[in-house]
């Protein structure tokens, strides 16, 4: 269980690592330059952060997508996505995908969510889609382990 102390500090990963810092980036360029829709892309990123417990990258992208203007519904109901009923079928599809390949070492990656997926994205937005939750899950990993502290969003002080 963790301690809630950071083992390293983001801005000191950045620092140490500017390289694979960059790397992951150039990624999650890549993804945003495929025309994937922002808003999928961060319920996913947001799903599988979920998912893995990484705390900062929950934290990051629900601040990027409530600046990017993903309904408050979606980002308060995307744990509990299949029951929710405010997400639509290619919504769905790509989150059971996102949880298939973030449990991949203990479920593989399904043919059933597989198939699904393919009647609501071209085999690019899939290849795509695939890149942005192994982009997440690796984000995740790092963030975990050196267990990254949120990046709350700024609030004014009350006076």
């Amino acid at each position: 269980m963790s301690t809630g102390h950071p083992r390293v500090d983001y801005q000191t990963f950045l620092k140490s690592a500017p390289d694979a810092y960059a790397a992951l980036l150039a990624l999650g360029k890549v993804v945003g330059d495929s025309g994937l829709d922002t808003h999928l892309t961060e319920l996913v990123k947001i799903r599988v952060s979920q998912i893995n417990g990484c705390a900062f990258c929950i934290q990051h992208h629900l601040n990027v997508a409530r600046k990017a203007g993903v309904e408050s519904a979606k980002l308060d109901l995307v744990a509990a996505w299949q029951d929710a009923g405010v997400f639509s079928e290619r919504e769905s599809a790509a989150l059971a995908w996102a949880e298939s390949l973030t449990a991949v070492a203990t479920q593989g990656a399904s043919d059933k969510s597989y198939e699904a997926l393919r009647e609501h994205f071209t085999e690019t937005e899939v290849i795509f889609l695939t890149v942005a939750i192994g982009t997440i899950n690796n984000w995740n990993r790092i963030g975990v382990a050196l267990r990254f502290s949120p990046q709350l969003p700024h609030r004014p002080a009350r006076t």
